[in-house]
């Protein structure tokens, strides 16, 4: 789960990595997404309890790239049957990470 920072630990130590990695899970790549990121938007797949200062900061800290917004969408699981029973799929949550002027993200080349 997520790990909280201690104050003598620094952002580029391996146990920081390891919780913002917990945070973002991983990019959403749609032809929506795709089209937002021409204006500077990259679109994630985030851990529902995940706050937007914990969004941003480790989008920050994974990408070298400066944030200037956060939107969240959470959209909740569908019910749905599959062989006669009725289940229930797992909830969700987007955050549309918008960049700094001139900052990108290249998706296509994986986190460093």
């Amino acid at each position: 789960m997520f790990k909280f920072k201690k104050k003598t630990e620094k952002k580029d130590s391996p146990v920081f990595k390891e919780a913002f990695y917990d945070i973002i899970l991983r990019p959403v790549i749609t032809e929506k997404a795709t089209a937002a990121s021409e204006h500077n938007k990259v679109t994630f797949r985030v851990r529902n309890t995940a706050t937007k200062p914990q969004i941003k900061e480790a989008v920050e800290a994974l990408f070298s790239v400066k944030v200037t917004n956060v939107n969240t969408i959470t959209t909740p699981g569908k019910v749905k049957a599959f062989r006669g029973f009725l289940g229930q799929r797992k909830d969700h949550k987007k955050a549309v990470v918008t960049l700094a002027e001139g900052q990108s993200i290249d998706l296509a080349n994986g986190i460093a």
